[in-house]
């Protein structure tokens, strides 16, 4: 490790900036890592280092870092209209135009959107219309909210209260009262011997109807779920998860509110991660991909059912009592609309149909890895289990942190993956070719083998 030249950026970013998610003591002590340009699915450090950005930023650069029209877009709406907002009845035509496109693409039968800046912001809300619902459809006791253990949905108090992300809750009082939580999928580490994925998807549904009984189903408001599950380590679904678990949400007449934040435009090989996987919402929330990311913004679809209880609650209270300065920003909106223009002229969904064969196929050849377990992905999402006996699910210890070390690894060769735990999560631009994937592969395969090398010679890893 280089020392930190005194007065150069990353010392001054030490001094005067925090960084989120971050080990802040070691950031302290060691800095991190300064971008400064970006071109197609690369991007470049301070010192002029390439890497190949193998989780689109956070999961949602996804037409890469250099395209030129969403610059154009913002730039000529920055000299049209650079600000309005949608309070009291305001607006501008972008957000109509934005609503309108949102809808008519929507995977089911949508009645309007409500647009936030964030997706954190975008499931808070849900949260809040879920709770605003159920009072003007006179249930004021259907309040609760169920997640998944390993689930992401936001950091804002509400959505990181959805949210079963351990990391996230340690230290801030979280959760609040009223969320609770059902079982993480995860069919490769959670499946008992001999259970198929049919059998572990009959358990996990069986889990969520125990969990619905227990709290009483006329307190039980609302589940949220990913498609893929994002933050739990780009995890897919084991078969005949969704239709089992959408049937118990129908029975005790739970909404569901399907977060498409990650999934949404594109990335599992489908607009939505709900065609994928044929899921039927109250509530979609989506962001992210919304503006590949060159902007801030989120975009929530509701049901013709909330939207009218949302219009007699606004009615008894004279209005409705919700908004951000910064929702439907023009020059956000600008770029999303230019965003859907380059989705399908280019046909983005088609192309990663295209190429995820390669992706997928290339991951699922280090199965044989003596430091992987398992792989899964759909689209251009992927994760890779790591364990020191995969043929029997023997987890590394958790204190060496090996995801972390592969994670390194990875960047050493120019490649950035993300580590949630012992599993290593891929969601490139879905404007990666093939031979970029061959590339990205090509790194992640000599990341593994120095991990492998390191913890050979530590005794942490057995022989091949």
């Amino acid at each position: 490790m280089n020392a930190i030249r005194p007065n150069s950026a990353m010392a001054r970013d030490i001094a005067f900036h925090i960084h989120q998610q971050t080990d802040l003591k070691a950031h302290k002590e060691q800095g991190g890592t300064l971008f400064t340009k970006g071109d197609g699915i690369h991007v470049f450090d301070e010192n002029g280092k390439e890497y190949i950005e193998g989780m689109a930023g956070l999961w949602c650069a996804s037409l890469g870092f250099s395209e030129k029209r969403l610059a154009e877009a913002a730039y000529k709406q920055l000299l049209q209209l650079p600000y309005y907002h949608t309070f009291f009845g305001n607006g501008h035509t972008l957000a109509t135009d934005l609503a309108e496109k949102l809808i008519s693409m929507a995977p089911v039968k949508m009645s309007k959107v409500l647009f936030q800046c964030s997706g954190s912001e975008c499931n808070d809300a849900a949260v809040k219309l879920i709770w605003y619902y159920h009072n003007a459809i006179g249930k004021p006791e259907k309040k609760k909210i169920i997640g998944r253990e390993r689930g992401y949905h936001g950091n804002t108090i509400a959505s990181v209260s959805i949210s079963g992300q351990p990391h996230m809750r340690a230290g801030f009082d979280i959760p609040l009262p009223g969320f609770v939580h059902t079982d993480n999928p995860n069919y490769y580490r959670g499946h008992e011997e001999g259970e198929t994925e049919e059998q572990f998807s009959d358990r996990m549904a069986a889990n969520l109807e125990k969990l619905i009984l227990a709290e009483g189903p006329e307190t039980v408001a609302a589940f949220f779920g990913e498609p893929v599950q994002g933050g739990g380590g780009a995890l897919t679904p084991p078969r005949t998860y969704w239709a089992k678990i959408q049937a118990v949400l129908k029975k005790y007449d739970v909404l569901f509110v399907a977060d498409e934040v990650i999934c949404g435009f594109g990335r599992t090989g489908n607009m939505w991660g709900s065609q994928t996987y044929d899921l039927q919402p109250d509530m979609l929330s989506c962001a992210k991909a919304l503006t590949a990311s060159y902007q801030p913004l989120s975009a929530l679809m509701i049901s013709e059912k909330i939207y009218e209880a949302m219009v007699k609650q606004s009615e008894t209270h004279g209005s409705f009592g919700h908004g951000f300065t910064y929702g439907a920003h023009p020059v956000a909106c600008a770029v999303a609309l230019e965003t859907q223009k380059i989705y399908e002229e280019r046909d983005i969904v088609g192309h990663v149909k295209a190429v995820s064969p390669a992706f997928l196929g290339g991951l699922e050849k280090f199965s044989q890895h003596p430091l992987v377990g398992d792989v899964r992905g759909v689209g251009l999402i992927a994760g890779v289990e790591l364990m020191a006996d995969g043929a029997k699910r023997v987890p590394f210890p958790a204190a060496r942190k090996v995801g972390n070390l592969v994670m390194a690894k990875a960047a050493d060769h120019g490649l950035i993956v993300r580590a949630i735990g012992d599993r290593i999560a891929f969601t490139p631009p879905l404007i990666i070719t093939e031979a970029e994937i061959a590339e990205m592969l090509s790194r992640f395969g000599k990341a593994l083998d120095d991990a492998y090398a390191v913890l050979k010679s530590e005794g942490v890893a057995k022989a091949a």
